[in-house]
């Protein structure tokens, strides 16, 4: 008797395992990011709190500690707040005055508090908030490039001394930890300015190269694409 051959199972079984990955793959990528900023945000109440709670009162303290998370955090705000409506009338700026008066006689305070407050106050600037753009320039060598973000047109002592007429200040950002880099000084035309904004570029450097945003060609030709199915899908509807 001819017996009849057996039907292979792998087939099945590697779409169905190939269909969970892929499923558990897209649900990481939306859950992995929402996990890590609710952990995120959860360890900076913590932190906040184990700093603020030990300098508040025994009487304005919560009884039960665990159950208020994030008091501390209220009274930092409540706090700061309050320091800086008392700053603003001329009370305040007279003491605050005597106050920094006092660190500057103070050699290593006044050099800590000094690059602290310009760091803070930098970083709060409305003005100086953002970098301008971003851009590619030769690092660390000729013939090696690297991702960089203008931060404004370099002016004064620095151009004079450079000899140059136009020049740039750039910062260049490390990977995966764009906050530390180096700040360079160079020619405008040896910077090389990209169409990318600022986010996809900043995006780029915390990737390590993984997330390497589309080109203007690109997101023009998924634009037609995106066109052309559109009518169809209307006209099937």
């Amino acid at each position: 008797m001819d017996q009849k051959p057996k039907k292979s199972r792998a087939r099945p079984r590697s779409w169905l395992f190939s269909g969970l990955r892929g499923n558990f793959l897209t649900g990481l990528v939306i859950v992995l990011p929402i996990a890590l900023t609710i952990w995120m945000v959860w360890a900076f109440i913590g932190f906040v709190d184990d700093r603020v709670l030990p300098l508040v009162p025994e009487a304005y303290k919560p009884s039960n500690q665990t159950g208020w998370r994030g008091y501390g955090l209220i009274v930092f705000l409540v706090f700061t707040t309050i320091v800086g409506s008392v700053t603003k009338g001329i009370f305040g700026r007279q003491l605050l005055r005597y106050a920094e008066s006092l660190v500057d006689r103070m050699p290593v305070v006044r050099s800590i508090y000094n690059g602290v407050k310009q760091i803070v106050e930098t970083v709060l600037s409305q003005s100086n908030s953002s970098f301008d753009k971003a851009c590619l320039v030769e690092y660390p060598r000729r013939g090696i490039w690297a991702i960089a973000f203008v931060s404004t047109s370099t002016k004064g002592e620095l151009l004079d001394k450079a000899g140059e007429e136009d020049m740039l200040s750039v910062f260049l950002p490390t990977t995966p930890n764009p906050t530390s880099g180096f700040l360079l000084f160079l020619p405008r035309k040896d910077v090389m300015i990209l169409d990318m904004d600022v986010e996809a570029a900043a995006k780029l450097v915390i990737s390590a190269g993984l997330v390497m945003p589309p080109s203007k060609e690109e997101i023009a030709a998924g634009r037609a694409a995106t066109a052309k199915t559109t009518p169809r899908a209307k006209a099937v509807e």
